[in-house]
Formats: C-alpha cells, sequence, structure tokens
C-alpha cells in the first residue's frame, strides 16, 4: 500500500487547527496555564491546544481545559477565531477560542503540558504565549468586563 494511501493530498498547504480556552471570573480574572514545552516554555498561556483528528472543536477545548487544569463542567461557548500568520511559530495554526465565565476562581490543578495553572488579574497579566494577551482582550470584551477595571467600578 502507498504511504500516501487514505491521506489528502491538496494543491494549497493547510493550517494546523488548535483551541484556546479563556475562563474567566466575575471578579476579573483569567485562567491561565504555564508552559512545559517550546514553543514559549515557562511563559503563562490560555489553556489548549491541537484539535485531534475528527475531535469536534468544542469536545477539543473541552478536554485541554481539564488535561492542563483540572477543570471541568464549565459551559464554553464559541466567541472567536484567530489565525494571524505568525501566530504560532511552530507554523500556521488557526486557533477557534472558547470562552467560559464562573462566579469565582475554581480550584486548578496542572496538568498534561502545563507546569502550573492558576488565577491573574485581568489587570496585571504577566507577559503571554502566543497572540494570548489579545484573546483575553477580546473575551473579556465580550463578557463585558473591562480589563483594568476594579470590582467597585463594575
Amino acid at each position: 500500500m502507498s504511504p500516501m494511501a487514505g491521506r489528502h493530498c491538496y494543491d494549497h498547504p493547510r493550517p494546523a487547527v488548535t483551541v484556546d480556552v479563556v475562563v474567566l471570573s466575575r471578579d476579573g480574572r483569567a485562567l491561565l496555564i504555564r508552559r512545559k514545552s517550546e514553543p514559549f516554555r515557562g511563559f503563562w498561556a490560555l489553556p489548549g491546544g491541537f484539535v485531534d483528528v475528527e475531535e469536534p472543536p468544542a469536545a477539543a477545548a473541552a478536554r485541554e481545559l481539564e488535561e492542563e487544569t483540572g477543570i471541568t463542567g464549565v459551559d464554553l461557548r464559541l466567541f472567536g477565531v484567530f489565525g494571524d500568520p505568525g501566530r504560532d511559530p511552530r507554523g500556521w495554526t488557526i486557533s477557534i477560542a472558547f470562552a467560559a465565565q464562573v462566579e469565582s476562581c475554581v480550584n486548578a490543578e496542572s496538568g498534561s503540558d502545563a507546569s502550573e495553572a492558576c488565577w491573574k488579574a485581568l489587570d496585571d497579566l504577566p507577559p503571554l504565549a502566543f497572540d494570548h494577551s489579545r484573546i483575553i482582550a477580546a473575551a473579556a470584551q465580550s463578557a463585558k468586563i473591562a480589563i483594568g477595571q476594579t470590582k467597585k467600578e463594575r
């Protein structure tokens, strides 16, 4: 059997598909993980990763959130697609972004390819991997949580 049997060949390059998950608390915090691996080893990032073959993106988002933070059962909603060239140094990726809002910061425990998982204030985020600052800003705007606002200002 040919090594290409069962594979698709196209005239045009195809991007890899990833998911990113933004979980925001009502008091203005975002759930982040610290990356164990390159690229951006040691940087803070959103939970997320590559969509597996024949895996629906929403299932991939829930899987990555659970693998990297131990969090399950949150209502993830599609809110955006991010695919600017150069967003991932490994190659062309398009990320389907999902968001959830929780009342309070639920316990998160690192797992999979995350060395840490914790909540960070939106108005004091560390440098983030990839284009995750942009994704968080879009999610916060969509959820009507202003970055830089305190709880009293809302």
